[in-house]
């Protein structure tokens, strides 16, 4: 490591930014991160790290597994959304009616509930074309917006108050069917994390949180960072 890298892996407490371009060891300096938090006695079960793709969530496990063994297993090594389904599969009971049996839809299943409802509302597909409607939603979701916080924050423009009732027929139809879209693994497990007792117990379990690209976090993304990192604050940011 260089000096900089070496600074940046042996700060272990408090809030951390590591400022790093492409190129530049910011995976080798996160990996030897974990790896030295480990040497200094920090329970691997009490570490998460973020990443944004499955491939570099795949990377870093690999590189940590090199440098330490079998404890990188303990390790949580995820995207955001696959930490959410992992979450909410033990969370989600506190979310009624969903149960932990939920499926998750891809962009395809989402897509097509869309269109059924626009048949449903008898909306023509060319004026509310489905890829555009799911935008909409998804747009939503990510500022944490519930159909009846987006039909407040759209006004009464025609188009938008169409949306607002698309969405709500869109989110009553997924609790029927017991599913959530991939917005909903971020926006239900910020939902969970706002009560008390839940961000303590998440709180407890993750002492250490390591994000990498976090100039790529929407709202939602931040809060749950936010919310796991809690008073100890021992956030590292890439």
């Amino acid at each position: 490591l260089n000096k900089e890298q070496r600074a940046a892996v042996q700060q272990i407490d408090g809030p951390l930014l590591i400022m790093a371009g492409a190129g530049s060891g910011k995976t080798k300096a996160l990996t030897c991160r974990i790896a030295y938090m480990l040497e200094k006695g920090i329970d691997p079960h009490k570490i998460l790290a973020i990443t944004f793709t499955n491939k570099a969530a795949q990377e870093m496990r690999e590189r940590v597994h090199n440098l330490v063994g079998s404890e990188a297993e303990y390790i949580w090594m995820y995207t955001f959304h696959s930490f959410g389904a992992r979450f909410l599969r033990r969370e989600i009971q506190n979310y009624p009616p969903y149960t932990s049996q939920f499926t998750i839809y891809d962009s395809d299943d989402s897509k097509q509930l869309i269109k059924n409802i626009l048949k449903e509302m008898n909306l023509d597909d060319k004026q509310f074309q489905p890829n555009a409607v799911a935008g909409h939603i998804s747009s939503a979701k990510n500022r944490l917006l519930g159909p009846a916080a987006y039909r407040k924050a759209v006004g009464d423009n025609f188009f938008a108050q169409r949306i607002a009732d698309i969405y709500d027929r869109y989110d009553a139809a997924m609790k029927r069917n017991n599913a959530l879209d991939f917005d909903d693994l971020l926006l239900v497990t910020t939902e969970l994390l706002r009560k008390k007792e839940i961000r303590e117990k998440w709180q407890n379990r993750f002492h250490y949180i390591l994000i990498d690209e976090y100039q790529d976090t929407n709202h939602a993304q931040y809060l749950m960072a936010r919310y796991i990192a809690g008073s100890r604050q021992n956030i590292c940011a890439v």
